[in-house]
């Protein structure tokens, strides 16, 4: 079976190499903010859609001619897709969906990702012992920490800047691969927690550090400092390149610590049962955004769902309104009193229960239930007596 996989790598390309991947960097937004304005006064005038080309431009922009003309096919691309996505829901009547999927916007130069995709034709992306060749760009040192598999086909690649001026590029492969899957041996039950990321079915929870709020105060004091910096000037963009390394530092903490949880668990573990929680909503409503945001489940999942499905393991997702905190893991009572500062509670049974530990164990139960097999050991009574 065919199976598409990315692997993000370090860059380190030299000074000309650099100039040339940042100048492709901005013609790609250049060429997308001027289809996208056209399209717009064309629509404006004949209430019509537009199909422009990114070859149309370079007569007019010569520029456009020194970089990888796949980088802005794709460009047009992303841009057509994103145009007709918005008029097909004004078709189906879902105008009012999330901002997210609403219409096209302008890339700001500041703001948006400072990236390019572009695609291997004729084996113009191959990697050479500890280089990668890229359209225009040559060979670039690359930093291989990872062995890709194979007889794979390399079908595109992403070239990154981040805002601290570093390289990276994630290529994108086709290969073989026959994912067996596995009988369910061992299953584990995770309830979602504000302070410590989870609590599991074995009352282990995984007291995430709580890196953003560790860096606050060296993060405030290179903000203050970023705040009376002249827009433009030298010392402007330095102080603009600390910040982001305080920000690139705090995130690379969270994503080692979630990769070595998440591995850890999809190691031990064949099944793995969560809830399905809307985080954003869970933010806005609680007044939780900075401890959501600091432990970052959502990015959690992802890594366990991929990791799960690479070992031909499974993750069972439960509906976000099954009362898991309020339910009795022993006799099923739902106390509907509970409120949300309540750590401990005692059911009418006489068992006095744990918050997250009895959520983890009914998520757990529940997420066993909803799959036909699950295994030869008896796993739903297993936990049921705990």
């Amino acid at each position: 079976m065919k199976q598409n996989k990315a692997y993000r790598y370090r860059l380190y390309p030299n000074k000309i190499q650099a100039n040339l991947i940042d100048r492709t960097i901005g013609c790609v937004r250049f060429i997308y903010n001027c289809m996208l304005a056209d399209k717009i006064k064309h629509y404006e005038e004949t209430k019509q859609s537009l199909k422009n080309y990114p070859a149309q431009y370079k007569n007019e922009h010569p520029f456009l001619k020194e970089v990888d003309s796949l980088a802005l096919a794709n460009a047009q691309l992303n841009l057509q897709s994103a145009y007709s996505n918005f008029f097909r829901r004004i078709k189906q009547g879902k105008e009012k969906e999330k901002e997210k999927s609403g219409f096209p916007k302008f890339k700001s130069k500041r703001r948006a990702k400072w990236s390019y995709t572009t695609n291997n034709q004729k084996n113009s992306i191959r990697i050479e012992n500890n280089t990668i060749r890229l359209p225009k760009v040559e060979s670039v040192k690359v930093k291989l920490h990872r062995s890709i598999p194979n007889n794979c086909i390399i079908k595109s690649v992403t070239v990154t800047k981040t805002r601290t001026n570093k390289y990276y590029i994630s290529i994108l492969i086709e290969y073989e691969n026959q994912v067996v899957k596995k009988n369910i041996e061992t299953a584990i039950g995770l309830d979602f927690s504000m302070k410590k990321l989870y609590t599991d079915s074995n009352n282990y929870s995984a007291d995430y550090p709580k890196y953003f709020r560790n860096s606050q105060d060296s993060l405030a004091k290179e903000q203050r400092i970023f705040s009376h910096r002249k827009l433009g000037s030298n010392r402007y963009n330095k102080q603009r390149v600390k910040v982001a390394r305080v920000h690139e530092y705090i995130s690379n903490q969270r994503k080692d610590f979630l990769h070595k949880e998440s591995r850890k668990i999809a190691n031990n573990f064949d099944l793995v049962c969560i809830e399905d929680l809307d985080m954003q909503e869970m933010s806005k409503h609680f007044n939780f955004g900075k401890s959501i945001a600091d432990n970052s489940w959502g990015m959690f999942v992802t890594f366990l769902k991929y990791k799960l499905e690479d070992r031909g393991k499974h993750l069972v997702t439960i509906d976000k309104w099954f009362p898991s905190s309020k339910t009795c893991n022993v006799c099923k009572e739902i106390n509907h009193n509970l409120t949300l500062n309540q750590r401990e509670w005692t059911c009418k049974c006489g068992i006095k229960l744990n918050r997250d530990f009895n959520a983890a164990i009914n998520i757990l139960n529940f997420g066993l239930e909803s799959i036909k097999t699950i295994g030869t050991i008896g796993l739903a009574q297993r936990y049921l007596s705990h």
